[in-house]
């Protein structure tokens, strides 16, 4: 082997844990394939470690995870533990902690799929969801106050610093070199009187430095309607942590439904781990039942070889996808078919022999 890899793996609750186990299977044959190792170490990091130690990771989770060259992780959740419990308790903290301020979601149509827009090639629904990862609308500032009276009330803060504001569009315009050269902006500064003008801004700063990028700028509910009328219109989205969140679930569920959609947690210096996880949820109401569609888990372990600088291996493991589902002999129920979750992971790992 010239090369190999440590991954830490955290396939979390609910349907996490099944599409782990079969994404797992396609990168260790792609990594076969391709003279190269994947280390893996488990941990049991979840809703389930919460409800009996009180806490989702150690102490010292960070610092074990620092030692790893990527994070492979399931979906996060699960009946009894609040959803921000657990967010606080695990991925924020993670994406904080290693510089992860890039969460990229590429979605696209894939073959054997269909959309739920009529009439909608794939030509026309492809496009990537850049979303500031590490500040904005999720930030811990603010309180409650006065619980339980008549007069209580919730002070919520965002937070937009012009060094997380502009790395953020950069990066969505140096992408957008590499793509169509378009590039579209959320905001909502009609509404939102600091944090969205200030973005706007810096926005038109950088645009500036880039002549051969088309860059506009969309209000984002305008933008949520051009994303069901008009998708063929858009490439590059860039876009705050709130706004990002919900449009790229949107943009997902254009593109043929969560069950497709991968993302990574980015820190593009390479300098500490970056993170790879699929955009669905846990669905702990078919979780252990055989179902789930693995697909976004297998695609997100692609976007982990990308990064890692296999970038042929990566390829081959969204070849192997797109065969397997354009051939439409091996599907979930999601997808209209009766097969189960390892039997489309196994059709994966045998369209890479």
């Amino acid at each position: 082997m010239t090369s190999s890899y440590r991954i830490a793996s955290i396939p979390g609750d609910g349907i996490g844990v099944d599409v782990t186990v079969e994404a797992r299977k396609v990168l260790d044959r792609a990594a076969a394939s391709h003279d190269f190792s994947l280390s893996w170490t488990e941990f049991d990091w979840s809703c389930e470690r919460y409800t009996k130690t009180g806490s989702m990771m150690p102490d010292d989770g960070i610092e074990q995870l620092s030692r790893f060259d990527g994070i492979f992780l399931g979906a996060v959740g699960f009946p009894g533990v609040p959803d921000h419990v657990s967010l606080w308790g695990l991925l924020i903290p993670v994406r904080r902690a290693f510089g992860q301020y890039v969460n990229l979601r590429p979605v696209r149509l894939l073959p054997g799929t269909t959309s739920a827009l009529a009439g909608r090639s794939a030509d026309e629904l492809e496009m990537v969801i850049v979303r500031e990862n590490s500040e904005g609308e999720y930030s811990e500032l603010g309180g409650r106050h006065n619980r339980g009276l008549g007069n209580e009330f919730v002070l919520q803060e965002s937070v937009f610093t012009r060094v997380g504001v502009e790395r953020i569009i950069r990066y969505a315009f140096e992408l957008a070199k590499t793509r169509t050269g378009r590039v579209c902006s959320a905001t909502k500064s009609n509404g939102l009187i600091h944090s969205m003008p200030f973005w706007d801004e810096i926005f038109a700063e950088v645009s500036s430095e880039y002549p051969d990028v088309h860059a506009e700028q969309c209000h984002v509910d305008a933008l949520a309607a051009r994303m069901v009328q008009a998708p063929d219109r858009l490439d590059v989205v860039v876009a705050s942590n709130l706004f990002g969140d919900i449009l790229s679930d949107l943009a997902a569920a254009v593109t043929g439904g969560l069950g497709m959609a991968p993302s990574g947690n980015i820190n593009p210096t390479g300098e500490l781990p970056s993170m790879f996880e699929a955009v669905h949820g846990s669905a702990p109401d078919i979780a252990g039942q055989g179902i789930a569609n693995p697909v976004a888990q297998i695609l997100a372990g692609a976007m982990l070889l990308e990064h890692l600088g296999e970038t042929v291996a990566a390829q081959d493991v969204r070849a192997a996808v797109e065969k397997v589902l354009e051939e439409g002999t091996v599907q979930t129920p999601d997808l209209g078919g009766k097969s189960t979750t390892a039997e489309l992971g196994s059709a994966v790992v045998a369209a890479l022999s």
